[in-house]
């Protein structure tokens, strides 16, 4: 048996697992978290992959491995490999007003880049980095993203050996800088020097299978945005669109053309396959259900248990559940607000219904604007800790029109990359079979998308 590593280097924490490469099979894993914050110093993620790994048994046995990564995050390195600052992750909304005066000074960024930029993208960040630290930002002589400087410490570089020419990217996270452009496969430097005020080296951005280097004898395949190594991982193909409930929430599909949308709610990104993923992200998630889960006193079954005994529309209760500001729609200094507050709608079942039913019309919203940017949905893969639960597996039969399907349970942006890892090493894209946890009756109830769209307007 061949085995492939696949690391998934998510907000909250390191998962490693490691695989048959020909069946995509886990035989091991292991995890380690991460410190918490919206700024995190890059070396301890880089600890917290070793730790995951010894975790996982060790690499002595594999023969590739691939590292998935959140993105958008800015990681600043000085002409000596050194990390000149904390890196500031997707989810850092200070630089909202600097994705505004990158949208303003260049009209045409969308047709440029793919997307319009929002406070998460990298290119933000950077203009922020110039404005409000500009002695950091004249050090900076590289800028990477999480997963490419986890690739290029696994291959050896760092302040020791700080070759800046060796960083490598993918096509997926590029494409969440705010300066490259899926369509031309180019970086716009242009854009880049405006953002940052001056050029630095950016990576070399790989095609899909290719080999990024070594780590001693173990091939380091390219690497990947943790959206787009979820598509891998989960053999989405045209007319699939991923739900993903995680620390964020994500709508996604893989297309054979780019998509660009001058208002910004969908995201142009390349996918790690050669093709695209147009996707719009939420910032509030999983968390909403944590947040009324503890305000309930139940855990997230005792929220489903809840939700369950209250009716579609939980009597006419809506959650508009902005608890961190809201990236789609763009409103990053926005609150969560209750409507439909009455003395038969105030019940416990009604607000743990409201709870999931506010946050899968939120991706809801997401799916309608991939369609309109031309997007095919036929079906909906629903993933991520919270799709587990059956009663958000029920809801979402009853908020999506189209068909509801629930993977098994299963870390699909580190079998991603794991499935990169078998390609680097074979030469072929693997082909593994996705079992299914659930798969609900279709049951669409229009109030439900109704009463969310209304909310807050009068009559």
């Amino acid at each position: 048996m061949t085995l492939v590593a696949g690391v998934d280097s998510s907000t909250q924490s390191c998962k490693v697992v490691i695989v048959d490469a020909a069946t995509g099979a886990t035989v091991r894993s292991g995890r380690a978290p991460h410190p918490a914050g919206t700024e995190v110093d890059p070396e301890a993620w880089w600890v917290a992959l070793h730790t995951a790994i010894t975790d996982a048994g060790g690499l002595d046995d594999v023969a590739a491995i691939s590292v998935g990564g959140q993105q958008h995050g800015m990681v600043v390195l000085d002409h000596a490999g050194r990390v000149i600052r904390p890196a500031l992750l997707w989810n850092d909304t200070r630089s909202a007003a600097a994705a505004e005066q990158l949208a303003t000074e260049i009209p045409d960024i969308v047709d440029r880049t793919g997307s319009r930029p929002v406070a998460s993208f990298t290119s933000t960040k950077l203009r922020w980095l110039r404005d409000a630290e500009p002695v950091n930002a004249e050090n900076v002589a590289a800028v990477a993203l999480p997963h490419d400087w986890l690739t290029w410490r696994l291959r050896g570089f760092g302040p020791e050996n700080p070759r800046l020419d060796a960083l490598t990217t993918d096509r997926s996270d590029a494409s969440g800088t705010g300066y490259w452009n899926p369509t031309t496969g180019d970086y716009d430097l242009d854009v880049l020097g405006l953002a940052l005020g001056h050029q630095a080296i950016v990576p070399r951005v790989l095609g899909p299978g290719d080999r990024a280097g070594l780590a001693g004898e173990l091939i380091v395949g390219v690497g990947a945005g943790d959206n787009a190594g979820a598509a891998l991982g989960l053999g989405a193909v045209a007319g699939d669109v991923v739900v993903s409930i995680g620390t964020s929430g994500t709508v996604f599909a893989v297309t054979e053309s780019p998509t660009r949308d001058a208002s910004g709610t969908v995201a142009g990104f390349a996918d790690a396959s050669g093709l695209f993923l147009p996707l719009v992200a939420t910032l509030n998630a999983a968390r909403v259900l944590d947040s009324i889960a503890g305000l309930l006193g139940v855990d997230h079954s005792g929220l489903g248990d809840l939700a369950r005994e209250a009716e579609p529309g939980a009597d006419g209760l809506v959650l508009k559940p902005y608890f961190e500001g809201e990236r789609t729609p763009n409103l990053p200094d926005a609150t969560a607000t209750l409507f439909g507050m009455t003395l038969a709608s105030s019940t416990r079942p009604n607000l743990a219904r409201a709870a999931i039913e506010g946050l899968l019309c939120g991706l809801a919203d997401g799916l309608d604007a991939l369609r309109a940017q031309g997007v095919d949905a036929r079906r909906i893969l629903l993933i991520g800790g919270a799709a587990q639960n059956p009663a958000v597996a029920a809801i979402a039969a009853q908020v999506f029109a189209e068909p509801v399907v629930v993977p098994q349970p299963g870390e699909y942006v580190a079998l991603g990359a794991a499935a990169q890892a078998a390609w680097a090493l074979n030469g072929v894209r693997p082909t593994w079979l996705v079992p299914l946890a659930a798969e609900p009756a279709v049951d669409f109830r229009s109030v439900i998308r109704e009463q969310y769209r209304h909310a807050g307007h009068s009559s």
